[in-house]
């Protein structure tokens, strides 16, 4: 197994204005680090503010990480200029949450699934079409050449979603990072995208970053789950042994959320989950999660912040419950 993807200790910090003169720095992502590995789907799970979109946009390099490196196959892009990114630009593309306002309503399907390939100077004219035409037969809008010549305006939100999907693979990229890609279609579409891009995956071994609110879907698509909140990776492991065996009291508050059968009730004491996460403005010392958590240790958890700490193979938590036994 080969690392596409490193992110080493990355921190983000931004600004946010408070008065005409005043501004206030506001923590997005603290100490992060997260691999992918070729062929796989890592998802990144947690509520809205804990920082998914923000470390999806480092990852596609949108953004500038504040601390920490950025390694994509082999090639450091922290502080990378724009010109030596065009080889990056190309082999790592997104998919975005919402179908409706990604999608240019004065293009057709085939101006919008064509404008990567314009961009990146490839083909000729009828090369580019007949990629485009292979694109959109990957995501099964067919026939391709009917759908071609359609505007967004005239298609569901689930063939928008195909349509931004083929966009992000006709160059054939190596990455592709999905943020929230189904959140905003209906139920019956939800599965045949994640369906879809689980086949794209198996037929180009194309490695994904999927960023969901929804722990549900991501035991479904991925490989491996990091949970993050408030900015930070709280437990990280393969899919099944963090669905199965979570350590961490917030994936198990996130798994109470969704409606799976439990038959064993293993959770006998509720990971009780109270008020909204704190500031990330003013957040608190020690454990992040502690102000809400009911497990927490009175005199160390407030005080002390928890290492990730590898629990089994492969599968590591945040949490003084787990004390670092190196």
């Amino acid at each position: 197994m080969t690392e596409l993807l490193a992110l080493q200790h990355v921190g983000m910090m931004f600004h946010v204005r408070t008065h005409f003169f005043r501004s206030v720095g506001v923590v997005a992502l603290r100490d992060v680090s997260i691999s992918l590995i070729r062929g796989e789907t890592l998802s990144l799970v947690g509520e809205s503010g804990s920082g998914k979109t923000t470390l999806a946009r480092i990852c596609l390099r949108l953004l500038e990480p504040t601390t920490g490196r950025v390694i994509f196959n082999g090639m450091d892009l922290t502080g990378a200029k724009e010109s030596d990114l065009k080889q990056f630009r190309r082999n790592a593309q997104g998919i975005f949450q919402d179908p409706f306002s990604s999608l240019d309503p004065f293009m057709n399907v085939a101006q919008i699934v064509e404008e990567p390939l314009l961009i990146h100077h490839l083909k000729n004219a009828k090369a580019r079409r007949e990629l485009v035409h292979w694109a959109l037969e990957e995501v099964k809008l067919q026939p391709a050449k009917e759908f071609a010549s359609k505007y967004p305006h005239m298609l569901s939100g689930g063939q928008r979603q195909r349509v931004a999907i083929a966009r992000a693979v006709v160059l054939q990229p190596e990455m592709v990072v999905a943020d929230e890609p189904v959140s905003m279609i209906d139920a019956s579409s939800k599965a045949e995208i994640l369906t879809l891009l689980r086949e794209l995956q198996d037929r180009h071994s194309t490695s994904f970053i999927y960023i969901t609110h929804d722990i549900a879907t991501a035991r479904h698509f991925s490989h491996r789950i990091a949970v993050m909140y408030l900015g930070r990776i709280v437990e990280t492991g393969p899919t099944r042994e963090v669905i199965e065996n979570p350590l961490h009291p917030y994936t198990r508050a996130l798994l109470e959320a969704v409606p799976l059968p439990d038959p064993a009730n293993r959770f006998k004491q509720r990971a009780v989950v109270v008020g909204e996460p704190p500031s990330p403005v003013h957040p608190p010392p020690g454990c992040q999660f502690h102000p809400r958590c009911s497990y927490a240790i009175a005199g160390k958890c407030e005080l002390l912040q928890p290492r990730l700490t590898e629990v089994t193979q492969g599968h590591l938590v945040e949490c003084h419950l787990w004390p670092d036994t190196n």
